[in-house]
């Protein structure tokens, strides 16, 4: 019986030392993320960079030494976790979960022959979880902004918001906060049951993971930052010098599209220039062709009315002619001359 109080009153402490060299090896602090019940949903366990090419795997349970192991990475199931060596992340997806899964979790790396390192965190499944995000995932492009709504119920109104990066758990409060000579973070807290983050002055390197805090609850929240596409003329590039200024961005983007519209008005001059002399042609040795077909067709007309005219003609000399005259009514040209004699009688 004494043994067992012993065991059990060393139990805590030998717990402790655990969570400490394991939460240690990830650099990160337990969290309680509130997950919305039968809905998909995503959330990131971070790594040391040391452990790129060790295997990584999502256990379940409220003490490390007997948690179950639910799946590893690059393995579907229930949990289908996706490793990203370059980014010392993987990700813990899901389809849905039931409120009967909230509990505690571990993001966890194997090391071999050592005990493994991870760090543990909570699980809320609630139908409308206390702090909520619409979406998981927002992305922008560099030089621009982003703007994400986190909710939060009534219990937590007065709770200390927070907008925080997990890589290096720097957050930012309700205000305005500088991040660089270019960026900025302003948190804006409507007081009834939502608060707005606003970064503006994208970088590259702001790409990550972060989370929406109110109070002990988070909600992870994915950022993608993508690069602006520089634009570029066979005659004349155009260069972004406004990487990190939004109104030398926009003023970029209007020559950019000036550029474009001269060159498509280029390109139709070019067309016309080509093409008008083309159709001109092409538009008279049609007609040429016309005059030509028109005029064969009316030449065989012509001679077809003038033979007729000719036999005509042939035809009035012929019944005309003498030797067609009737006998009865026309005198032979040799027999028109009458020969008479006269008889001279003697006188008496």
């Amino acid at each position: 019986m004494n043994m067992h109080s012993a065991v059990d009153m060393m139990y805590p402490l030998i717990l402790s030392v655990i969570l400490l060299h394991i939460t240690d090896g990830a650099g990160t602090q337990s969290m309680n993320i509130g997950v919305i019940s039968a809905a998909p949903g995503i959330i990131p366990c971070l790594y040391d960079d040391t452990h790129k090419e060790n295997r990584k795997y999502w256990c379940e349970g409220s003490h490390w030494i007997s948690c179950s192991i639910l799946a590893y990475a690059n393995k579907t199931g229930k949990y289908s976790l996706t490793d990203y060596p370059a980014q010392s992340i993987f990700t813990v997806q899901w389809k849905n979960l039931k409120t009967s899964d909230s509990g505690y979790y571990w993001c966890a790396v194997e090391i071999g022959g050592k005990i493994d390192k991870g760090y543990y965190l909570y699980l809320t499944v609630q139908a409308n979880p206390d702090v909520s995000v619409v979406n998981s995932s927002v992305s922008g492009h560099e030089g621009g902004d982003i703007s994400v709504q986190c909710f939060y119920s009534s219990g937590y109104k007065n709770k200390l918001k927070q907008w925080c990066r997990y890589k290096d758990q720097s957050c930012y409060t309700v205000g305005r906060t500088y991040t660089s000579q270019n960026s900025s973070v302003q948190i804006s807290d409507d007081e009834r049951s939502s608060f707005t983050v606003l970064m503006t002055g994208l970088r590259l390197t702001d790409s990550g993971w972060y989370y929406c805090s109110a109070g002990d609850l988070q909600a992870p929240v994915q950022l993608t930052v993508t690069e602006v596409k520089r634009a570029m003329t066979a005659s004349r590039p155009v260069t972004d010098v406004a990487e990190t200024h939004p109104a030398r961005t926009a003023a970029t983007k209007t020559l950019n599209s000036e550029i474009h519209s001269t060159d498509e008005k280029n390109k139709h001059d070019v067309i016309l220039v080509m093409f008008l002399p083309a159709m001109l042609v092409l538009l008279l040795f049609v007609t040429l062709v016309a005059i030509v077909t028109c005029r064969l067709r009316k030449k065989p007309e012509r001679s077809q009315t003038g033979e007729e005219h000719f036999n005509s003609t042939r035809n009035t000399m012929t019944s005309n002619s003498p030797a067609n005259a009737n006998p009865s009514s026309s005198v032979n040209s040799e027999v028109e001359v009458i020969y008479s004699s006269v008889k001279i009688y003697p006188r008496l």
